[in-house]
């Protein structure tokens, strides 16, 4: 049996990227069964003593970036009122995680054994239950009750038995979903900051329903929220990188009265007034400037419209390598150094 609660429609998380699923068996056999039966790109590491696993998930994060960095809370420094507080957010912080190496060893999900010596599935899950990775306990011998009892006081987030006839599948489906749903509990307070202003996006169903077509469409396996301009930065399993621009009429007209004062071509004028275009100005600082007169074109691409709450105004562009000068680690890469660790 499976239990599942409600999926609530929160939206785009602010960033996603893949992490690791942690199995955890005093059978040796059986975890290395099960990590040959799941898909290659779903990372995983395998526990047969609970002790080491309990060490290992705590030391995983202490070293993983806190998901408050981008959040800086000021206040009236004359009284030391924190009655006049203000906050602020580091965009930049959310996607430069994409050049921190050990982002995919981030744990988000645990599939732990109910039955073993030296401690139980559940007496595991209460022993972690501070930590924000997802749980599922998977087990041949846990009964209903039990599973119930453990579900209703949060130290488990799915159970499967082992001998449901299609419960490696059901398995592969549920961490899918609850890595997802780990990085929307992740992204709650910033998408509750950003989706006030200027990103209105991350909190429409319509946008989230894109995003995963284009995940699928063009083999994106990371995103990130970035600033300017407003967009979604993703990345392919070999690190090529490539930028979602993502417009609204506001902001569109906003490019367009900067245009208008630089006496930009008509062409292009009249592009931005009919929402036919989206440009990414990338060496002018994201608006036109005089010096793109004779290339603009070069900047621009067809408008592709996502019908949400909002009409909002997207393109695919390349990501220029100017952007993010340092060394990029891609999932590809990961997945090969974790196969050398293997064998090794």
């Amino acid at each position: 049996m499976r239990l599942q609660c409600a999926n609530m429609n929160i939206s785009l998380p602010v960033y996603q990227h893949p992490t690791l699923t942690i199995l955890i068996d005093d059978s040796q056999s059986f975890l290395d069964s099960l990590a040959f039966q799941l898909p290659p790109q779903m990372a995983r590491k395998v526990f047969h003593d609970t002790q080491a696993a309990l060490e290992w998930l705590r030391d995983a994060y202490r070293q993983s970036p806190s998901k408050t960095q981008s959040i800086r809370v000021n206040y009236d420094e004359q009284s030391f009122s924190f009655d006049r507080r203000t906050v602020a957010v580091d965009i930049d912080q959310i996607y430069r995680q994409s050049l921190n190496r050990r982002r995919f060893m981030l744990p988000s999900v645990l599939v732990i054994d109910y039955a073993m010596p030296q401690m139980n599935g559940l007496a595991f899950c209460q022993a972690v239950q501070d930590l924000p990775c997802k749980k599922i306990l998977f087990t041949g011998q846990a009964d209903e009750k039990i599973a119930i009892e453990a579900f209703n006081r949060g130290l488990i987030d799915r159970f499967i038995k082992k001998g449901d006839h299609d419960a490696l599948d059901h398995l592969e489906a549920e961490i899918r979903t609850l890595q997802k749903e780990f990085f929307h509990a992740q992204s709650l307070t910033l998408k509750d900051l950003l989706s006030r202003h200027s990103y209105t996006f991350l909190s429409d169903p319509a946008m989230e329903a894109l995003v995963e077509q284009l995940c699928k469409r063009h083999g994106f396996v990371e995103y990130y929220l970035f600033p300017n301009p407003t967009g979604i930065l993703f990345f392919d399993i070999q690190g090529k990188a490539t930028l979602m621009v993502v417009e609204t009429e506001a902001s569109l007209m906003s490019q367009l009265e900067v245009a208008q004062d630089y006496g930009a071509p008509l062409e292009l004028l009249t592009g931005l007034r009919e929402m036919r275009l989206v440009p990414f100005f990338s060496d002018s600082g994201g608006m036109y400037t005089d010096a793109l007169r004779h290339d603009w074109l070069s900047y621009c691409l067809p408008a592709q419209i996502c019908f949400g709450t909002q009409d909002y105004y997207w393109a695919l562009f390349d990501f220029p390598a100017h952007y993010m000068r340092e060394s990029f680690y891609s999932f590809a890469e990961f997945l090969r150094d974790q196969s050398a660790d293997v064998k090794s």
